[in-house]
């Protein structure tokens, strides 16, 4: 159990490193030597995770679908505004995430396909709207599949554009406003008034349990 946990760590430290390096410096600049450095770890230990540079970047593109955590929430729509605000959180905390995002929107010789995380976001706001109709939250004849695609495609442009301005530290606020604005053609009458855009329960933790532990 020990070894199984010490291995785990490693593993971690490798993403985490290789977040680091990629972050600063992109996909192809960056160089396993680097990341071992950074890591603090042998050749050995790398390549007992992972084969290449390449199967690195691969495990943090992965690393969009583990933050992709459904709230619980009776009311569908507002757990499609919750998962986004979360998500926009984590931006501003996770390095792994982050070095995901960037893998998935810059232009690389990084030959893994750039449609996957943005198809498992897609799906997942899609299965939240679908399950937000049946319950009568949405207008009727909304598209969900055409919603779904939209706020994912706006949320990267708007990550994008809250990197270059703020760090992203004004992201939350930007995809809050991006709310106000999509719910007046998107919910319900009534739903409005019992939707939350602004903000998360102040007990909310975006992180996974196994980065808050």
């Amino acid at each position: 159990m020990a070894q199984q946990e010490r291995g785990i760590r490693s593993r971690r430290s490798i993403l985490e490193a290789a977040a680091d390096v990629f972050g600063e410096r992109g996909y192809d600049a960056a160089s396993t030597n680097e990341i071992l450095a950074r890591a603090g770890l042998t050749r050995g230990a790398l390549y007992h995770h992972f084969p290449s540079k390449e199967a690195i970047a691969t495990a943090l593109v992965e690393a969009q679908s583990e933050a992709l955590v459904v709230p619980e929430h009776p009311v569908k729509l507002q757990a499609v505004i919750d998962l986004t605000l979360r998500f926009s959180r984590q931006l501003q905390t996770d390095a792994v995430l982050r070095a995901s995002v960037r893998l998935a929107v810059e232009q690389s010789t990084f030959s893994a396909s750039a449609q996957a995380p943005y198809n498992q976001s897609i799906t997942v706001i899609e299965d939240l709207l679908r399950q937000a109709e049946k319950q009568g939250e949405l207008l009727p004849g909304t598209d969900m599949s055409e919603v779904a695609s939209t706020l994912v495609g706006a949320f990267t442009g708007l990550q994008v554009m809250s990197q270059a301005y703020s760090n992203r530290q004004d992201l939350p606020a930007r995809i809050s406003a991006l709310w106000r604005l999509l719910l007046p053609g998107l919910a319900a009458p009534g739903m409005l008034p019992r939707l939350r855009t602004s903000r998360l329960p102040e007990t909310d933790d975006p992180r996974p349990a196994a980065v808050r532990e």
